[in-house]
């Protein structure tokens, strides 16, 4: 039986009605984009109009099972009922017209709008909330925030004249030799000094510039986790010691600054290790006086079976950071008063987020606590991992990865033609799943995804791989 939250939205089924996928329509519409933007990544061309709840509509008419959500970035559904309410409201109508300078010209009911939603759900530790446009400006901004907090904290708040001068020539000592530390696979974003410590395809950095910042490699686990115990403490125990290693010989070349890390790699491979790893790197970290950053942009918000994925680590100290984005529709970082800038302007732009879409934070956190999403995806999740688990058995799937993880699930292909053709083959049958790494097949369904939509996808994966 479904849940009375997915009931509200149009009753829809995979259908394909197209002989091929994507179809004529969609083909001609992104020939057409051609002409002024680049199209070669379109997957296809959507109505979003007829789209609803759980499913996504073509441009041709095909429905499909959602289980890729725009890049794990649709946490509610498709129109959902309470969003087009919210953007009825006059709240939000002046809001979307108006569009202010956050940092110059606040809102009067700004403070309001954050304490109503985003500040609902604060990280363990942390009270204060950076507001920005996207996943790779909450990070950007979250470089630029330990970047000057460690400049301060070893230098003090005042800048000699020296300083104001040689920062205008992209010099030392105004323009300090400080370093971001990351994982090798990582993703964290395209603008520029977060692409800096993205290292998941060649395709994202080839031929831009980069800072010339360390990286350590991945814990080189085996899956199940649960299964390979002793192996992975090992292998953890091994990229610890690197990150330890990698710190202390850059202390005097290029200070690390902060270490950046995602709960789980995304884009890279959807690469897992332990809860120990992560209260691992906090130690380090503090012992090093490294600041810590948790890239939540696109395990936040209920995706892993809890609000923010960092909350199964059980840390003894929060981290200093926590960025989000994706579900939050929202973006930005929390952080702990000693990262706010010491002067005002040294970590600033025009808009600093949107108040749409921190009002539309704000109405889902409450559709998803008012009807137990967290909980819900936690549950969905477990289904959906031990099917995969019995399907592996039998079949060319590998390393079923997710285990109490909510439905932030995924599994390899033998290679990654093999995978490739599971996503296109998904497709075509009405079922949009995506994939990563070298040759990964991800899922990254909403929050509302439910039990029924589970086994469609489900079936729908046991005859492609019996088919391929």
């Amino acid at each position: 039986m479904k849940s009375t939250f997915i009931r509200r939205f149009a009753t829809l089924r995979p259908e394909i009605v197209t002989k091929s996928f994507p179809g004529p329509v969609s083909k001609s519409i992104s020939k057409d984009i051609s002409e002024i933007q680049e199209d070669r990544a379109h997957q296809f061309i959507v109505d979003y109009g007829k789209s609803s709840g759980n499913y996504i509509v073509d441009a041709d008419g095909n429905t499909l099972l959602d289980a890729f959500a725009q890049i794990a970035s649709i946490a509610i559904g498709y129109n959902n009922p309470a969003l087009i309410e919210l953007a009825k409201s006059e709240e939000f109508i002046t809001a979307a017209i108006n569009r202010p300078a956050l940092g110059n010209f606040p809102p009067s009911n700004w403070k309001q709008i954050l304490e109503d939603g985003l500040l609902k759900k604060t990280p363990k530790g942390l009270e204060q909330l950076f507001t920005a446009m996207c996943g790779s400006c909450a990070n950007e901004s979250a470089y630029k925030a330990v970047f000057m907090a460690y400049r301060d904290k070893h230098h003090g708040t005042g800048f000699s004249e020296e300083e104001l001068k040689s920062c205008m020539q992209n010099a030392a000592p105004g323009s300090p030799e400080y370093s971001i530390l990351s994982f090798e696979s990582a993703f964290h974003g395209r603008l520029f000094g977060s692409l800096s410590t993205t290292r998941s395809k060649a395709i994202h950095k080839i031929g831009v510039p980069a800072f010339d910042w360390p990286q350590v490699a991945w814990p080189a686990v085996k899956y199940p986790l649960e299964e390979y115990g002793d192996y992975n403490r090992a292998a953890e125990a091994k990229s610890l010691e690197l990150v330890r290693q990698t710190i202390r010989e850059h202390k005097t070349k290029k200070p690390v600054a902060a270490l950046v890390v995602e709960p789980i790699q995304s884009e890279g491979g959807d690469n897992h290790a332990s809860a120990d790893f992560f209260r691992g790197l906090r130690e380090i970290t503090k012992e090093e006086g490294v600041y810590m950053i948790v890239d939540e942009v696109q395990t936040g918000f209920g995706a892993t079976g809890s609000f923010w994925a960092h909350d199964k680590w059980n840390l003894e100290t929060p981290p200093d950071i926590v960025t989000f984005s994706k579900k939050a529709q929202a973006a930005g970082f929390y952080h702990n008063f000693d990262l706010r800038p010491s002067l005002p302007y040294r970590n600033f732009n025009t808009w600093m987020g949107d108040p749409i879409r921190a009002l539309q934070a704000r109405e889902m956190i409450k559709y998803i606590d008012n009807h137990n999403l967290v909980k819900h995806t936690e549950d969905v999740g477990e289904f959906i991992y031990t099917s995969l688990k019995n399907l592996s058995g039998n079949t060319p799937i590998e390393n079923v990865r997710g285990w109490k993880q909510g439905t932030f699930i995924s599994f390899d292909m033998p290679t990654s033609q093999g995978r490739d053709l599971v996503v296109s083959s998904m497709r075509a049958r009405g079922v949009n799943i995506g994939g990563c790494g070298e040759r990964a097949v991800r899922l990254r369904p909403m929050l509302i995804f439910g039990k029924e939509e589970a086994g469609i996808l489900l079936d729908t994966l046991r005859k492609v791989i019996a088919d391929i």
